[in-house]
């Protein structure tokens, strides 16, 4: 070997891990930034849409919900599209989408238009998603999938930190005026959509041709991977909108800033323990991880739905935290490694559009059961989420015993 390879090798060697790519740093930056002008907005929607255009309190729910559900309808149709086409225009439609949206929502003269453009927000998150996911693990080995998605949700999750700071900053030096800090969020949102200038897709083989139906594709879908998406959805119907758990704060004694803080520590804790989630999943198996993030989820739900006293409720928030620090990039983590690198769009996009269309189906039944205090569906969850963490647990640790086996997922 020549002095120059030697030095080139050694460079090589030097450098970043081989699963820090840079569509990785580049794809965490860009959902940083775009967290952070959504989740900037998020918390004063709600308050935009009543005391600003004048709409009942059933309208902020009707609006969430329409969004939602058709951001979960988009993600399955996603997936496919992102297996038989080039996934890079779709990833920069997608947050494109996104930043127009909130335009639309800044500029909304009545609730109808805030709902349009809310509706096109979430189209486009949607439509990003799998393609993404699938870019991400693109050319990472299987065993280094847990740090790749660890590390994503880190910095996407920074941005949910970002984004209430800097719309509280803004509530306050705008002079207490929403509209201002709506148009502030554009900022963010058009510079993540154009930083997909630097993302990076290798040539794949030639596209399947249109006639090739995307249930067609779905149907090509390994049979473990229906068992694995058909415990994780099943699931996920205990798993209610966090906007059901702020309400609880509200109602256990926090202030309306108490409770923005406790949203913005649970996100803190997020982001900070997804990264070694992730590590540990690699190291453990991704289902074991997964399991011991059901087990938080549980004693979040349960805790909440005891406890009166504020104290305990932020010791709480840092649990729940940890559980989606556990859940969300080990989830994304384990459906990658059940099918191959041309089917990882339609993968992550099923899973994810279930899901979504599951937590939808939560939120409808705990609302319907909230009453007075939450504490009745919140006792439920947590039930269930015990349940569902004992099975993973279980399955995980008889298959370290086995001799010969390696470890799950």
């Amino acid at each position: 070997m020549g002095v120059r390879d030697t030095e080139a090798h050694r460079r090589e060697h030097t450098s970043r891990p081989t699963w820090l790519t840079r569509n990785l740093l580049v794809l965490s930056l860009v959902s940083l930034l775009q967290d952070a002008a959504s989740e900037l907005l998020y918390p004063l929607l709600p308050i935009y849409l009543t005391t600003v255009l004048g709409a009942p309190p059933s309208v902020v729910g009707a609006v969430e919900g329409a969004a939602e559900g058709a951001a979960s309808l988009t993600k399955i149709a996603s997936g496919p599209l992102g297996d038989r086409f080039a996934r890079r225009p779709l990833i920069a439609t997608g947050y494109g989408m996104a930043a127009l949206g909130k335009l639309i929502v800044a500029a909304a003269g009545g609730w109808p238009a805030v709902l349009v453009g809310r509706v096109v927000d979430r189209l486009g998150k949607g439509l990003r998603g799998a393609p993404r996911d699938a870019l991400l693990v693109d050319g990472v080995k299987q065993a280094e999938r847990g740090r790749v998605f660890g590390f994503h949700r880190t910095m996407d999750t920074l941005g949910a930190v970002i984004g209430p700071l800097l719309g509280l900053a803004g509530y306050e030096l705008f002079h207490h005026q929403i509209r201002p800090v709506l148009y502030l969020a554009l900022i963010p949102a058009v510079l993540s959509t154009l930083l997909i200038a630097w993302v990076q897709e290798r040539p794949r083989d030639a596209p399947r041709p249109a006639r090739s139906s995307m249930l067609a594709e779905t149907r090509r879908l390994p049979r473990r991977y229906w068992g694995v998406v058909s415990f994780l959805v099943a699931f996920s119907v205990a798993n209610f909108p966090d906007a059901l758990l702020l309400l609880r704060l509200k109602q256990i004694g926090f202030s309306v800033v108490g409770v923005i803080l406790a949203y913005v520590g649970y996100n803190l804790v997020y982001a900070l323990a997804s990264f070694p989630a992730g590590v540990l999943a690699d190291r453990f198996g991704r289902p074991a991880v997964y399991g011991v993030g059901l087990a938080f989820f549980a004693v979040g739900y349960l805790g909440l739905g005891i406890t009166t006293n504020t104290a305990t409720a932020w010791a709480l928030i840092v649990v729940y935290g940890l559980f989606t620090a556990c859940y969300d990039g080990v989830g994304k983590a384990w459906i990658s490694t059940i099918v191959g690198d041309r089917l990882q769009s339609s993968a992550q996009g099923v899973f994810q559009g279930l899901s979504g269309f599951a937590m939808l189906a939560a939120g409808l039944w705990a609302g319907f059961l909230w009453g007075a205090d939450g504490r009745l569906p919140l006792l439920i969850s947590g039930a269930v989420g015990a349940v569902f963490a004992a099975v993973l647990l279980a399955a995980a640790a008889g298959r370290t015993r086995r001799p010969g086996r390696a470890h799950p997922g």
